[in-house]
């Protein structure tokens, strides 16, 4: 069993703190450590969307580093873009 380097509230802090969209559009983020699969899931929600990915122990080593959490750009972007559309709708 791998134990991870961090636990979730900071992966989710720091996520926060790389893309502070995911706040101000109303998304919500949560993080678990699956020990099955050895990796972080991280759940990101938006006016009943949901999508989820997977970030492994050197991602999330690099995100709470300070780094981009480049798993999360796109699913990010793709939400960001759906509540500033809706937003102006």
């Amino acid at each position: 069993m791998s134990i991870p380097d961090y636990n979730p509230s900071e992966v989710c802090a720091q996520i926060r703190e790389i893309y502070p969209e995911v706040g101000e559009c109303g998304i919500g983020v949560s993080v678990e450590y699956d020990e099955i699969k050895t990796s972080w899931i991280v759940s990101m929600t938006w006016e009943g969307h949901k999508v989820y990915t997977h970030l492994n122990p050197s991602d999330a080593k690099a995100c709470i580093e300070g780094d981009q959490c480049l798993v999360l750009g796109s699913q990010i972007g793709q939400l960001v873009a759906t509540a500033k559309k809706r937003a102006r709708e």
